[in-house]
């Protein structure tokens, strides 16, 4: 028996925005070294929409992710992702987020075949943790929250749900 209980320490969530971000080109595989396998993806664009903020991803940020093997063949990934948004009134902000993917080995081809537009997403699994800093007072309170996000492949990159933890 613990001597720990949870109690009323449950976690609730919120809706912060849905980030539709595009990668513009394909997605390099930097190959096995011996340390990791690791790709690069570059981030081109994108816009991002809550009932708080809104506004656009801007083009040079990337995503520097490894993968590896996971249960059943099915293919595991972290991700290394930074990039700078600008809302709609101007203020800038840095996000950065980490995260796990797990993608079945009866999914992997689809997934990684752009010429299919649409992967069901319950098929597979995309979770980040993003991080926000932003200098601009309006937008102070996003330096303080936490948040996580599930993604959905698209055909030009991907979108994240992101919701901030209370």
């Amino acid at each position: 028996m613990s001597t720990f209980e949870f109690g009323s320490r449950s976690l609730k969530s919120e809706p912060l925005c849905v980030a539709a971000f595009e990668v513009g080109g394909e997605i390099m595989a930097l190959g096995q070294s011996p340390w990791r396998n690791r790709r690069v993806g570059y981030v081109t664009g994108g816009r991002f929409e809550g009932a708080r903020l809104k506004g656009d991803i801007l083009p040079g940020g990337g995503n520097w992710s490894e993968s590896g093997s996971g249960p059943d063949g099915a293919a595991v990934g972290t991700f290394d992702a930074r990039t700078v948004w600008r809302t709609d009134d101007g203020a800038m902000i840095y996000v950065t987020y980490s995260g796990r993917s797990l993608i079945p080995a009866d999914v992997a081809a689809a997934f990684r075949d752009p010429a299919q537009p649409h992967v069901d997403p319950a098929r597979y699994l995309i979770r980040i943790a993003p991080v926000f800093e932003t200098a601009d007072p309006r937008y102070a309170w996003l330096n303080g929250v936490l948040a996580v996000g599930c993604g959905e492949r698209t055909a030009t990159g991907i979108n994240h749900f992101i919701y901030a933890i209370r």
